[in-house]
Parts: structure tokens; C-alpha cells; sequence
């Protein structure tokens, strides 16, 4: 069942006069307080005009009452009565943003058996989520499986979590992303191996850009206290035949078999380059 956009918080729309917001066009404020205020101008014109005060004394009250119109009443009041119009161009760029769609990474852990790909899928597609890639792991106790999704705006973290736990994901991970994540990782990979092509050094900078990852030096303050506590598998150690192993750590986000492949052949790539230069 297709899920309703929430309504916009009170507290969300809140302008100085009327309570919304964002402040409505300078052309719409004027057109909504002439609307207001000239029907009132003509009756209050009209009923002193047909006194017999003086011509100063009728200037004054027609003053008065005009500038009490203009401050307490009119602008106030067509904001009251006219917000809907007033403030539509910026309420259908708030539905706009609201329902544009937003790039999310996410992995989940699924049993190796028919039907659980199938059954998250329509978990997803539930929320209006569109798959847009996914790639598969095999790991110990059934299988890793990575997306990307375009989830319309409004969905957060936790509606994405809940409809991979309602499809029977374990673990269930998502993070926002950008279009890059569409890049597989095949192509970036080697994209990163002719820079090392060019550079056998460039090998801890190319991984920790291919994994998202930041590099922890050996003499780093605390390393050995973060390697510790760390959360299995979002560290990971490729080794270099010039300087010893190179350790890389993504918190919160375990690196998968085939990221720790692609890492360790550009190590090897690395190596081989080295031992030809040094001949």
C-alpha cells in the first residue's frame, strides 16, 4: 500500500503574520491586503462622509481609521484568510522537495534460500523505493546483500531499517549516498590501479578512495585502543612489500569480501610495479 506523505508540521509553517512559512511573495501580500482592506475603506469612507463633522475633523478619522486598518486589521487578516493562496508557490516547493527522491546506501544479511531476495524487494517497493543496483556476498550464515535505492524524500533511516527488517534482513545497515554510488566497483577499481599505474605509492591513498575509507598510521595517537574496540569487519589490513601492511577503517560500515579482493589486488599490482621500477 502506498504510503501518504505527512502533512507539514504547525510548527513548520510559521511566517511573522500568519504563522507559515517561508514569507509569501511581496506581489501576493500587496493584492491579498487590497482585497482586504478596500471593501473596509469604502464602508468606513462612506459612513463618515455622511456625518456632519467638520472637513479637518473627517481628514483626521479617515486617517486614523485607515492606518489602524493597515497595521491591526488588513494585513493580519488577509493573512488569515487568504494563507492557502498566499503561500502556494512555497508549499509546492515544499511538496516538491519532499517527494524528490533521495540516493540511500543499504546492507542486509538475507537467508541463502529462494524467495528472500524477492520478499525484500517488495518490502521496498512498498515505500515506493526503487532498486537501483545491487550486489551480493556470499558471508558466513547466508548472504550480504548491498543496494542502492531512490527513496522518494520524505522516507528516512528508520523507515528504510523497518522495511528491510519487515523483508527479513538481519543486521540492516543504510547510510545517505550520491550518484557516485552508482560507479560499480569494478570501474573504479581499475580506474584506481592506472593511478598506481603511474605511482606504486599512491597504493594507501587509491584504497582508502576506492573503500571510503581513512588510512590508520602505524604512529597514530590511540591506534591500538581503535583496532581494538572497533566493529567487526570495518577494519582491514592489506599488506605492502616495501612498508609493511597498510590498515584501513570504515566505522559503522564493514567492508565486504569483494571490496578486501579489489584492495588486495591493487596491493599486488602495487608490488609488482615496485620490484620492476627497482631493477
Amino acid at each position: 500500500m502506498k504510503r501518504k506523505a505527512p502533512s507539514p508540521e504547525p510548527a513548520d509553517l510559521s511566517c511573522e503574520v500568519c504563522g507559515q512559512m517561508p514569507e509569501p511573495t511581496k506581489a501576493r501580500l500587496t493584492l491579498a491586503n487590497i482585497a482586504v482592506m478596500l471593501p473596509i475603506e469604502l464602508l468606513v469612507h462612506a459612513a463618515v462622509v455622511e456625518t456632519h463633522l467638520p472637513y479637518v475633523a473627517k481628514v483626521l478619522v479617515l486617517t486614523l481609521t485607515a492606518t489602524v486598518l493597515v497595521i491591526w486589521v488588513a494585513e493580519p487578516s488577509a493573512a488569515r484568510m487568504l494563507r492557502s493562496w498566499l503561500h502556494a508557490p512555497a508549499l509546492r516547493h515544499r511538496r516538491r522537495l519532499n517527494t524528490a527522491p533521495a540516493l540511500w546506501r543499504a546492507r542486509t544479511v538475507l537467508r541463502d534460500q529462494p524467495g528472500s531476495l524477492q520478499k525484500i524487494t517488495q518490502a521496498l517497493a512498498r515505500l515506493d523505493t526503487n532498486i537501483l543496483s545491487i550486489h551480493l556476498h556470499p558471508v558466513a550464515g547466508g548472504v550480504l546483500d548491498e543496494f542502492v535505492l531512490s527513496a522518494p524524500g520524505n522516507l528516512g533511516e528508520r523507515e528504510l531499517l523497518e522495511a528491510l527488517r519487515d523483508g527479513g534482513g538481519r543486521h540492516p545497515h543504510v547510510w545517505p549516498t550520491t550518484a557516485l554510488a552508482m560507479a560499480d566497483g569494478q570501474t573504479r577499481a581499475l580506474s584506481l590501479a592506472a593511478r598506481i599505474a603511474g605511482n606504486p605509492d599512491e597504493l594507501p591513498l587509491a584504497v582508502a578512495e576506492l573503500l571510503s575509507a581513512r588510512i590508520v598510521h602505524s604512529a597514530a595517537e590511540g591506534r591500538r585502543e581503535l583496532l581494538a574496540t572497533a566493529d567487526a569487519g570495518t577494519v582491514l589490513k592489506i599488506p605492502t612489500a616495501w612498508h609493511g601492511p597498510v590498515t584501513f577503517h570504515r566505522p559503522g560500515e564493514p567492508f565486504t569480501p569483494a571490496e578486501s579482493a579489489r584492495a588486495h589486488r591493487l596491493a599486488e599490482l602495487a608490488e609488482i610495479l615496485a620490484h620492476s621500477d627497482s631493477r
